[in-house]
């Protein structure tokens, strides 16, 4: 079975140096540290918001999928998120992976001004480049994948995302990813998709819910958000015993006429 995982990041790879050539890695230290030194735009704690939510949803801005192609091709990034948060939600994540799927840094660009809750930079981060990007348009947060990187690389790419102000959503899909998980780490996400496939089971949240509350289980602990197939509020309900307290939704809401509607729906049968 081909495995999607492995396509995007050798994509991605050529992408940033691509993009270094026309913007350095420096020049973009450059730009981070005057936006650092002067506090513009100073980030919101995506933690913290999720954990002071009655409903914890983080609403998904996402054009299109991998495996299964466009699912709102002329989405706004003006439009949408704004009306997230209106509808309720705690939090943003907008997809920034253009060729799989179909956004962009604009899209975040174009949504900081209009919302007041954090935004999580959703692409396959592997290179300090992408945290300085993120810090650049107004990011709150940023998503490492712990499939796209060693431990060494995860604990080197936190580090330099908190000397930027923004918090850390580790994704880890199997038990065996437990281990990427340290006392530094923000936000800890089950992603109910496999990467290799694109295929989800939201079970797969439940199934580590008991290993990973083990991992976490201090003062110190990081926050546990459970990752895509998530369509219904009994489901929501149940992962909220299950210790969850972030929610990430996405296809649920894009593939609707009105995606703040079908968010506002969910929220309502709660």
């Amino acid at each position: 079975m081909k495995d999607i995982l492995s396509e995007i990041i050798a994509h991605k790879q050529t992408e940033i140096a691509l993009q270094k050539q026309t913007i350095s890695l420096q020049q973009l230290r450059e730009q981070a540290a005057v936006i650092l030194h002067e506090n513009t735009n100073p980030p919101r704690s995506m933690k913290q918001s999720l954990a002071t939510s009655s409903t914890g949803i983080i609403a998904e801005f996402k054009r299109r999928s991998p495996s299964k192609g466009w699912i709102n091709e002329l989405a706004k990034a003006e439009e949408i998120p704004a009306a997230y948060e209106a509808a309720g939600a705690s939090a943003l994540s907008i997809l920034t992976d253009e060729k799989y799927f179909g956004g962009s840094l604009r899209d975040i660009r174009a949504a900081r001004p209009l919302v007041h809750i954090p935004i999580l930079r959703k692409d396959f981060i592997i290179d300090e480049y992408q945290l300085l990007q993120a810090r650049i348009v107004g990011a709150d947060a940023v998503l490492l994948i712990a499939a796209c990187l060693s431990p060494e690389q995860c604990n080197a790419l936190t580090f330099c995302a908190h000397e930027l102000g923004l918090e850390v959503l580790l994704e880890i899909h199997t038990p065996s990813e437990l281990s990427y998980i340290y006392k530094e780490i923000d936000m800890v996400g089950v992603n109910n998709r496999n990467l290799g496939t694109f295929v989800t089971d939201v079970e797969n949240s439940f199934r580590i819910a008991e290993q990973l509350r083990e991992v976490t289980n201090s003062s110190q602990s990081p926050l546990l958000i459970s990752e895509s197939g998530i369509s219904h509020p009994d489901t929501l309900r149940d992962l909220r015993t299950a210790g969850y307290r972030g929610f990430l939704m996405g296809e649920t809401f894009m593939r609707k006429a009105s995606p703040s509607e079908a968010l506002q729906e969910i929220i309502n049968s709660k």
